[in-house]
């Protein structure tokens, strides 16, 4: 098989503001831009490394914001404004795909797309890849809607689940099973039961399917969304494309593609997977990634000196010193002109904190 099949493509979904990663985070600079773990390069730049072994750089586009398209460019230099995406308004899932379906169908009828959001850390990019053009060899080959379900190893509750049926699998690939369920974020006690019934993976949010199928599924299961797109198709690829989307995402409404398609949809597999997934959703999932002291903080950038410290994550800018003392399951983030100091187990409550910090103190610093 051809490492980079021309038909295959990918879309990296890059139009989230990571609000719980503030204040990193912020609207100029979302998370997805940011080099979180210090590995060199943004989330961003590191999705696009991992598909530019299965794709061809020209078959990736970026769906985002149309305030973050220069910043695009500047991170992935290898990318032309054609292969930016960019939404006029924010409106979920459903639609960016249903926008990428018609940008890519307009190109290669036979096209096989991989769909991704550009803020995820993997740990295995090598296992990652051969999953992923297992994938799309399967998605090639079958009217199916596959999404990626990474095995769980432990209960979490800030993950989606998938249940897949056992009995009902591919007879080219066994670790691609029908789904019978998805499920919410669990109780604790639910997460549990989850692990314990070994029918279950988490929801990576990673999807394969041709564009023939995706536009089929949109049809049946969304056809209000299609119809907008579809009617505006020849527009898409011409001077008119940027009038024609402004247009749609006035009208259209805002869903997930989990909602509005994976759920009803009577096509959708799983694809089981362990290559070392987090969607670094949160400060707990980076202190899940870091590595830790012997006090168990996980602690980046600046100059820190912690004084009966411990369980807690520390995030600095390079030049800052801190000194740090009694704190104990701590969030402890500093980036230019805002400083959060929260517990770990209340950062449920960082959205609510940014709002008030608009509110009171202006959209500057969020």
């Amino acid at each position: 098989m051809d490492t980079k099949n021309k038909n295959y493509y990918c879309v990296i979904m890059a139009g989230g503001v990571g609000t719980r990663f503030w204040p990193m985070s912020r609207r100029e600079t979302p998370k997805q831009f940011i080099d979180i773990l210090g590995m060199g390069k943004s989330l961003l730049q590191q999705t696009f490394d991992r598909f530019a072994k299965i794709c061809p750089n020209e078959n990736i586009y970026v769906v985002t914001g149309k305030r973050y398209k220069d910043l695009v460019l500047k991170q992935l230099p290898l990318l032309s404004e054609k292969q930016i995406l960019c939404e006029p308004y924010r409106r979920n899932t459903a639609p960016c795909i249903a926008y990428a379906n018609h940008k890519i169908v307009t190109l290669n009828k036979d096209a096989v797309v991989a769909v991704t959001p550009a803020d995820h850390i993997v740990m295995r990019p090598d296992i990652f890849t051969n999953v992923v053009r297992s994938g799309m060899e399967a998605a090639s080959n079958n009217d199916w809607l596959i999404t990626i379900g990474i095995r769980p190893s432990y209960p979490n509750t800030g993950y989606g689940y998938i249940q897949f049926n056992d009995e009902e699998m591919s007879a080219a690939n066994n670790q691609i099973k029908k789904v019978k369920v998805f499920t919410e974020k669990p109780s604790l006690e639910m997460a549990q039961q989850f692990i314990e019934s070994g029918d279950f993976l988490w929801n990576a949010g990673i999807f394969i399917w041709s564009v023939k199928s995706s536009i089929k599924s949109f049809e049946e299961n969304l056809p209000e969304i299609e119809e907008l797109f579809a009617t505006s198709a020849s527009s898409i690829g011409t001077a008119d494309e940027e009038s024609a989307i402004e247009k749609i995402y006035s009208v259209c409404k805002s869903i997930s593609i989990d909602y509005g398609v994976m759920e009803k949809a009577k096509n959708v597999y799983v694809m089981a997977s362990d290559f070392g997934w987090s969607d670094l959703g949160t400060w707990g999932s980076l202190y899940d990634l870091h590595s830790k002291d012997s006090e168990g903080n996980a602690v980046s950038g600046g100059g820190v000196l912690l004084y009966d410290v411990s369980g807690s994550v520390v995030k600095l800018p390079d030049g800052k010193v801190a000194v740090l003392q009694g704190l104990h399951d701590y969030i402890v983030a500093e980036d230019r002109d805002m400083l959060l100091i929260c517990k770990r187990s209340e950062e449920q409550q960082i959205r609510k904190m940014v709002n008030d910090v608009e509110t009171r103190m202006g959209e500057k610093y969020v």
